[in-house]
C-alpha cells in the first residue's frame, strides 16, 4: 500500500503540470486580457503594465517562470485585480472559509444520506421507503441556486431564526445555512446509491446464509451489510467532496461567506490570470488527493481491492 501511494504522488506531480499548462493556454487564448476595458489604455501605458507583470515576455517563458514560482517558493502570483493582495492571500483568506463549510455540508450530505438509503433499502417497499426516496428526489431536482434563495425566504425573512449571510469568525447560525444549500443535492445522490447498493448486498447470497442461520437482522446490517454497501458510496464521496468546493460560488453569493468561489469566477471574468491559475491547481491538487484518498479506503473496506 505504501508503494502504491508513492506511485500515485508520482503521477500527481506530472499531472498537476500537464493541468497547469493546458490552462495556461487556454487562458491566454480567450478574448481580452486583464487591463482590457471600454476605454482603452494608450499603449504606453498598457506596455508599462505589461512589463510589470511580465506579460510581455513569450507564453513559454511565462509559463516556466510562474511554475517555478510555485514550486519552488508556493507562490501564485499577484492578482492583477487586486492591485494589494497576491493570490496566496486570497488563498488564505477564503478558503478556510470555503472548507469550514464544504466539510459540514460534507458530513451532513453523508450522514443524512447515507442513513435515509439504508432506511429505503431496509425498509424496502413501505411508507419509509417512498418517503426516504421522496426527499432524494426533491433534493436532486433543487440545485443550491434555487434552494439557496429559497432558505434565505424561510428562515430569514418569514421566521427570522437565522441569519441571512456573513460569516463572523464562522459562527454555528452562519453556517446552518450554506451546509444545508451545498450539501442536499449530494445527500440526494449518496441516498439514491446507497440504496441501490443497499438492496443489491441484502439479496446476496451470503446474507440469505446470515438469516438462515438466525442471526439478528441488525447484526447482519452492521457487521454484514453495511461495508460491501459503502463501496459506491465512496467512489463518489472523492468527487463530492472537490464539488463541495469547487460548487460554492453560489454559496459565496447568496450568503456572502468571503469564500474562494467569488475570487474564481470573478478572476475568470476579469481575466485574472494569477488567480485563475492559482485556484485551477489548488482544486486540481484537492481532487488528485481526495481521488487517492477514496483509492485507501476502498482498500481498507475491501481486502480484493488491495491485491
Amino acid at each position: 500500500m505504501f508503494n502504491y501511494i508513492l506511485r500515485r504522488i508520482g503521477v500527481a506531480i506530472p499531472t498537476l503540470l500537464v493541468l497547469a499548462t493546458i490552462s495556461f493556454y487556454l487562458m491566454y487564448t480567450a478574448p481580452g486580457g486583464p487591463f482590457t476595458s471600454e476605454r482603452p489604455l494608450p499603449p504606453e501605458v498598457m506596455a508599462n503594465l505589461e512589463a510589470k507583470y511580465g506579460l510581455d515576455k513569450p507564453l513559454y517563458q511565462q509559463l516556466g517562470i510562474y511554475l517555478w514560482n510555485v514550486v519552488t517558493d508556493f507562490d501564485f502570483g499577484p492578482s492583477f485585480r487586486f492591485k494589494d493582495r497576491t493570490v496566496n492571500d486570497l488563498i488564505e483568506t477564503g478558503f478556510p472559509v470555503t472548507l469550514t463549510y464544504g466539510f459540514w455540508a460534507f458530513i451532513f450530505a453523508v450522514v443524512i444520506g447515507v442513513s435515509l438509503g439504508a432506511i429505503a433499502a431496509i425498509k424496502h417497499n413501505t411508507a419509509a421507503d417512498y418517503a426516504a426516496v421522496s426527499t432524494a428526489i426533491v433534493g436532486q431536482v433543487l440545485p443550491n441556486f434555487v434552494l439557496a434563495p429559497i432558505l434565505v425566504l424561510v428562515f430569514v425573512l418569514w421566521l427570522g431564526w437565522l441569519p441571512g449571510g456573513g460569516w463572523q469568525g464562522g459562527q454555528w447560525q452562519y453556517i446552518i445555512l450554506p451546509v444545508i444549500a451545498l450539501g442536499t443535492s449530494f445527500l440526494a445522490s449518496i441516498a439514491r446509491i446507497t440504496r441501490s447498493s443497499m438492496l443489491e448486498v441484502l439479496n446476496s447470497n451470503y446474507i440469505r446464509t446470515a438469516k438462515a442461520k438466525g442471526m439478528p437482522f441488525r447484526y447482519i446490517i452492521w457487521r454484514h451489510a453495511l461495508k460491501p454497501t459503502m463501496l459506491p458510496v465512496v467512489s463518489y464521496l472523492g468527487p463530492a467532496f472537490v464539488g463541495m468546493i469547487t460548487g460554492s460560488f453560489i454559496i459565496d453569493s447568496y450568503f456572502a461567506t468571503g469564500g474562494i468561489g467569488v475570487h474564481f469566477i470573478n478572476g475568470a471574468l476579469n481575466r485574472d490570470y494569477s488567480v485563475i491559475m492559482g485556484f485551477t491547481i489548488l482544486l486540481g491538487g484537492l481532487t488528485i488527493l481526495f481521488n487517492l484518498v477514496v483509492d485507501i479506503l476502498y482498500a481498507w473496506i475491501d481486502p480484493k481491492i488491495r491485491y
